[in-house]
């Protein structure tokens, strides 16, 4: 009875679920989601520097991380190791800081005396043209009004218009040329309040990052482990490739460009010291060395200060200081960029232009910091979603083989 009473073995085992199909998503799903996507581009303005703030966040974090993994192994831990490299940052800073107000500020006064000269030598010209407009237009009335007068058969010549000496325009004529441009130039730069509230927004982006920075460096993984746990898990093989490709990019491309801004920085002090002395050489350096992280607008944007400061003095300067710029960017186009590109920056210039105009468009100023790591992430992302699932055998080399076909650039028949 007792081996009656004991279950089978092929009772014990449980019967196979079968395997289930997932449920179709209902109406309201997709519902809810086209009205989460609605009220997100409609508060977008109020939400991009809280988004910039966490991607900036993400990217220093990014870049300094394996600086903080080789002093980790050393210390145990984390915390000692961030604390040490935000101290050496905060008082670099405050050091160069201090050393470079009092010629900053100087610079700063040569080139706000600079700039309403600049501006007169600039409307001399166009208050010329305005006035030879003037004189143009009245000799065309007198003589349409003779030629009219002939028409009509009069019995006399009429009388000629005398010339006189056109009045300086008024005011009120906006339609003149000095009028629309000093307008464009107003609407450039926008009002007190603007400038202020965009300034104050922008202190505010930098402060968070700093703290987010600091914060995240302690302790990454729950950040990491969060954003991962959007994902199905079967997606995470994948999402961890491509974290791990742009956590090898993202310090490549901060090291490139802090190479990048040391050199161009050191390069522009070298040729401006000769031609403005120290102190000035100093500061257009900074400026330049600060504005090479702005993919290909920063290095003009950072003549403009030396060309006003060479306006201001007058003679041969302005040729000497556009001489020594275009031989910085000789330097930069044939030396200094190609060994960038070695490192693994191969980006495509049209494709970071516009990057940096969409970063620009949707974060304001600081964006320009993403363009760059922006297209890297979306080719790293490409790469590992879209080629490898649909181009697996298609290399680089076919890839530019078919751009010189649709070119003609080579025949068929060539390899």
């Amino acid at each position: 009875m007792a081996n009656d009473e004991r279950p089978s073995r092929k009772e014990t085992v449980p019967a196979a679920h079968p395997k289930t199909e997932p449920a179709p998503l209902s109406i309201s799903f997709y519902v809810i989601l086209g009205v989460a996507l609605f009220a997100f581009i409609r508060t977008f303005s109020l939400l991009s520097p809280i988004l910039l703030s966490f991607l900036l966040v993400l990217l220093v974090s990014l870049a300094v991380n394996p600086m903080i993994s080789r002093m980790r192994s050393l210390t145990g831990g984390r915390k000692i190791p961030t604390g040490l490299v935000v101290a050496g940052l905060v008082s670099a800073m405050a050091l160069v800081g201090w050393s470079l107000f009092g010629p900053m500020k100087d610079s700063v006064i040569k080139i706000s005396d600079a700039v309403p000269g600049y501006w007169e030598r600039l409307q001399k010209p166009l208050i010329k043209m305005e006035q030879q407009a003037v004189i143009f237009e009245e000799k065309l009335q007198a003589e349409v009004s003779t030629e009219i007068a002939r028409e009509d058969g009069g019995a006399k010549e009429p009388e000629t218009i005398p010339r006189t000496t056109p009045s300086p325009l008024s005011p009120e004529e906006s339609n003149s040329l000095r009028s629309r441009l000093n307008g464009m130039f107003q609407d450039l730069l926008g009002s007190f309040t603007a400038v202020a509230f965009n300034g104050a927004q922008i202190l505010v982006v930098l402060v968070t990052v700093f703290f987010g920075v600091v914060f995240m460096l302690m302790n990454p993984r729950p950040v990491f482990g969060a954003m991962l746990s959007l994902l199905p898990e079967e997606h995470h093989p994948k999402a961890l490739v491509i974290l791990q490709r742009i956590g090898k990019f993202i310090p490549a491309w901060a090291g490139a460009t802090a190479l990048g801004m040391l050199t161009i920085g050191s390069l522009v002090f070298l040729l401006m010291w000769p031609i403005f002395g120290f102190m000035d050489a100093l500061v257009l350096g900074l400026i330049a060395g600060v504005l090479e992280a702005v993919p290909f607008l920063g290095p003009i944007l950072s003549a403009l200060p030396a060309l006003l400061l060479a306006l201001g003095q007058g003679g041969m300067t302005p040729l000497w200081v556009l001489l020594a710029y275009g031989a910085v960017q000789a330097l930069e186009n044939n030396m200094i960029m190609p060994f960038i590109m070695a490192r693994g920056m191969k980006l495509h210039p049209l494709a970071v232009i516009f990057s940096m105009l969409l970063c620009v468009a949707a974060f304001g100023v600081l964006g320009v910091l993403m363009a760059a790591p922006l297209v890297a992430i979306v080719r790293i992302v490409h790469d590992e979603l879209y080629r490898k699932r649909f181009l697996p055998h298609v290399t680089d080399a076919d890839l530019d083989h078919l751009a010189g076909l649709a070119l003609h650039e080579i025949r068929p028949d060539e390899k």
